[in-house]
């Protein structure tokens, strides 16, 4: 997968927080975590060291145990909580983290004709101009430059010295720092990597026009993502060409780019000459 071969998996950050970092603020002595598993409070309290004492999934995969190994005898099945194998996973614990914002903390500056409804966390240096409308509730890192007039939606996660600028949607995506989707593109139910720059008029599709569950391919089978809105998964350092649109549940690796006016039918590994 294009953000994996660039990162380990709990290496990713959520909600701009690395994996490894959510399971280190369990401060429960004896617990024994999976390194890849999206872990709930309310999941992992159900735990007792005198049973049940291992978390599984839904396929008894263990995510969380007490003990050297888990016990299958003494488990119980997640509510919450899911090992993260596909990046897809990605954007289901971001929704949950994002989603579960309880109050805004703002670090930046937020321009007064700035709209913003919902609850936002804004990181130390960060400009929010006029004419941003933020809806639901948003991470956003340091050093950003947000607007003018562009849409926020929830629940997204922006990174590090990231620019999201005119006439620009986000809507319900991860991107990772100093990224640029810069004028006049959409981009849903996505994950873009570091150092990607979206050309203007960039944009991302992440609905069937059946309105099925999207697949995408992975080691060339199909898989069904479980979800019915999902747009494109884009690896460090990715340039697109103006105007280029992206087919839903299309991988874009690290390094590739795109033609102006180019249509993205299939995942691109490499650039061609």
């Amino acid at each position: 997968m294009p953000l994996f071969t660039t990162r380990a998996i709990e290496d990713f950050p959520i909600g701009n927080v690395l994996l490894r970092e959510h399971h280190a603020a369990f401060p429960i002595e004896g617990l024994r975590t999976h390194p890849h598993a999206w872990l709930t409070w309310e999941d992992v309290a159900l735990l007792k060291e005198d049973g049940p004492t291992s978390l599984v999934d839904e396929r008894r995969t263990p995510l969380a145990w007490f003990g050297e190994v888990p016990d299958a005898d003494k488990a119980i099945v997640a509510d919450k909580s899911f090992l993260i194998v596909h990046p897809w996973d990605l954007l289901r614990a971001n929704e949950l983290l994002v989603g579960e914002l309880s109050e805004s903390r703002i670090e930046g500056d937020i321009h007064p004709n700035a709209v913003i409804e919902g609850f936002v966390h804004l990181g130390p240096g960060s400009r929010i101009l006029p004419g941003v409308f933020i809806e639901g509730n948003v991470v956003i890192g340091a050093n950003c430059k947000i607007g003018p007039n562009c849409y926020i939606r929830g629940s997204t996660s922006i990174g590090d010295k990231c620019h999201v600028g005119n006439a620009v949607e986000i809507k319900n995506s991860i991107l990772l720092s100093n990224t640029n989707v810069g004028h006049l593109s959409y981009v849903g139910d996505s994950v873009l990597g570091e150092k990607v720059n979206f050309g203007a008029g960039t944009v991302t599709s992440n609905l069937r026009h059946d309105g099925k569950n999207h697949r995408t391919e992975v080691d060339g089978v199909l898989v069904d993502t479980g979800r019915r809105k999902f747009g494109c998964i884009v690896g460090d350092g990715v340039h697109t060409g103006i105007n280029t649109s992206i087919y839903p549940g299309r991988k874009l690796w690290p390094g590739t780019s795109t033609r102006p006016g180019e249509i993205v039918q299939r995942d691109i590994q490499t650039n061609l000459q």
